[in-house]
């Protein structure tokens, strides 16, 4: 089987991450988001990118 060490590496940095944590996904949250805060500098903030208004249900011709 195929095995890509970079994911490899991404997957066990993640699983260590939860553990820290306990996998409590508020405490990950709000970790996340302190991190943030502490950091808005750093952030990327890209404007909303809107299509065409295309009906879920076009009308009949």
């Amino acid at each position: 089987m195929y095995e890509n060490k970079i994911l490899d590496e991404i997957h066990r940095h993640r699983e260590e991450y939860a553990r820290s944590f306990q996998y409590d996904l508020k405490a990950i949250f709000n970790d996340l988001q302190q991190k943030q805060l502490a950091h808005k500098d750093r952030l990327v903030k890209l404007p909303i990118k809107r299509g065409p208004n295309k009906s879920l249900h076009p009308s009949a011709g």
